[in-house]
């Protein structure tokens, strides 16, 4: 008994120790992973820099299990995203190694526990956890968008009405703006700075934006330039067809949340309500529930 007990200590220590080495020994990252835990560190939580840093090694591994196809799918959602805290495709790698490693030891244990529910919960985390965070930030950015193109779009007509040219005042506008659509446009500048044409600047805003206004927006401008039309009217009448385009949206959601909100009162406020109320009248009607029972 003794000596399977020094055994067990040493086996312990010694894993310990090897553990300390592996986390301390040199792994070779990759680019795009090494860029983004260096630049994104102050971007990203303690968290999700703990769970980059322990994937980092099995990054390569999952994108290559994948598939090209895969990877620049996803690589495009991140895109959509907005690169939200400083998440690159490498980083998801890597993220999807811990969460996957995770959810699946879960899934094992309290399997072989009985506990079929938790053990498809944790799986469930595992497999789509970090999807759930680059879905929520698709929608909240394409909202953002969507909510700030209309006062900019104005704000720009009246820059430009003012004498400064489409360049300049797209520059000096984007540069009062914060948040997803002024980094959209500061990255279509550098491009254009880089030496990109502004039409190819313009499709490459398009593409990185899953948003029919900013599509609008971008077809808008090239139709303008092709056809050789003043760009203040073109702005301002871009604005008002995104405004009615937002209030027939907004009218669409309220018709579709009428029949939801109807179905949960039927479902459980009515019954809830019913119920509430017969067991009010029932105990105030001084009724001897002895005698129902026979006791």
């Amino acid at each position: 008994m003794g000596l399977l007990l020094a055994l067990a200590m040493g086996l312990s220590v010694w894993g310990v120790f090897a553990g300390i080495r592996m986390y301390r020994a040199d792994a070779r990252l990759p680019g795009d992973l090494a860029l983004a835990l260096e630049v994104g560190s102050t971007r990203t939580g303690a968290v999700d820099s703990l769970v980059d840093r322990l994937g980092m090694r099995y990054a390569p591994a999952v994108q290559r299990m994948m598939g090209p196809k895969a990877v620049a799918r996803y690589r495009r959602k991140i895109d959509l995203a907005g690169n939200p805290g400083g998440l690159t495709i490498d980083r998801y790698a890597a993220r999807r190694a811990v969460y996957g490693f995770l959810g699946g030891v879960g899934f094992l244990v309290f399997l072989l526990k009985g506990n079929i529910l938790l053990a498809l919960v944790l799986l469930a985390f595992g497999a789509f956890w970090t999807e759930v965070g680059i879905w929520s930030a698709i929608r909240i950015r394409k909202d953002v968008i969507e909510r700030t193109l209309p006062d900019f779009l104005d704000v720009l007509a009246v820059v430009v009405s003012a004498g400064l040219g489409f360049r300049q005042a797209l520059d000096r506008v984007a540069s009062k703006y914060e948040g997803p659509w002024a980094d959209e446009l500061r990255i279509t500048l550098r491009q254009m700075d880089l030496g990109m044409s502004r039409r190819q600047a313009f499709a490459e805003l398009r593409r990185r934006n899953d948003s029919e206004q900013v599509a609008m927006f971008v077809t808008a401008l090239q139709q303008g330039e092709e056809l050789g039309a003043p760009i203040v009217d073109t702005l301002v009448a871009l604005a008002k067809d995104m405004r009615r385009t937002d209030a027939q949206n907004a009218r669409r959601k309220a018709a579709r949340a009428v029949p939801k909100a109807t179905m949960m009162i039927t479902t459980f406020m009515v019954p809830a309500t019913m119920i509430l109320l017969g067991a009010g009248l029932l105990l105030g009607s001084g009724t001897d529930f002895g005698t129902l029972t026979g006791k």
